[in-house]
């Protein structure tokens, strides 16, 4: 069953993981980081798990999966140790009409989490579709030599380009022409080659008066 990808915004939204192992800690340092209420349902727990619990970052109930758990949840996880307990999580949730990651049976479960690399906002994503996690973490530890730091890094300047047009311009038309020139110029590249006197004379040319169409790559050609 082919699934659909979809970038999630969870902040501030409860999130039920029902298990403590190193399966559900990968879940939960994920979802923390991604400024979600994670509740945690297990008798023991990873020391990563109670540490951020012991912070306050999290909530552990500290005994086994009931029902009424994931009353108020946005998203569970299934991922305890035992099939028997992922099953009743993964019905409990359907009732609910509440979408379930059941870790150790996909199939019975509504969603996968990929395997990630993260550059600041960039992130890209790689998915068997829970077939081999194995081969999703291969492929992400080769597309990281691919898409360093830099990328983080340009795409935070462009994320403050555009807020910048947008604001001043009101969104007028033209700035998709501007984003596209500006998403042209190889931006990891320069950061990475640390031209920065590129980069100043491109941020100049996007705040010059107007930025018209063609600004942007008309000084293409320029010496960095």
């Amino acid at each position: 069953m082919p699934h659909y990808p979809i970038n999630l915004n969870l902040k501030d939204r409860l999130v039920v993981v029902v298990g403590g192992g190193r399966v559900a800690a990968r879940k939960v340092a994920r979802l923390v980081g991604a400024g979600a209420r994670v509740t945690v349902v297990a008798p023991v727990v990873e020391e990563s798990l109670a540490a951020l619990a012991a912070q306050g970052r999290i909530v552990h109930l500290c005994r086994s999966y009931r029902p009424g758990d994931l009353s108020g949840a946005t998203l569970a996880f299934a991922a305890t140790s035992e099939p028997a307990v992922n099953r009743e999580v993964a019905r409990a949730a359907r009732e609910l009409n509440l979408l379930v990651d059941c870790v150790d049976l996909p199939e019975d479960g509504d969603f996968v989490t990929p395997a990630v690399l993260e550059q600041g906002d960039l992130l890209i994503t790689v998915s068997t579709g829970g077939a081999s996690p194995s081969l999703s973490k291969r492929i992400v530890d080769q597309l990281r030599c691919q898409f360093g730091p830099e990328y983080g890094e340009a795409v935070a300047l462009l994320s403050a380009v555009r807020e910048k047009l947008l604001t001043e311009k009101a969104g007028n038309a033209y700035n998709d022409t501007v984003f596209a020139e500006l998403a042209a110029l190889d931006l990891p590249a320069l950061i990475k080659n640390g031209q920065r006197d590129a980069i100043d004379q491109i941020l100049q040319k996007l705040s010059a008066a107007g930025a018209a169409p063609g600004s942007v790559g008309a000084g293409k050609e320029d010496p960095s």
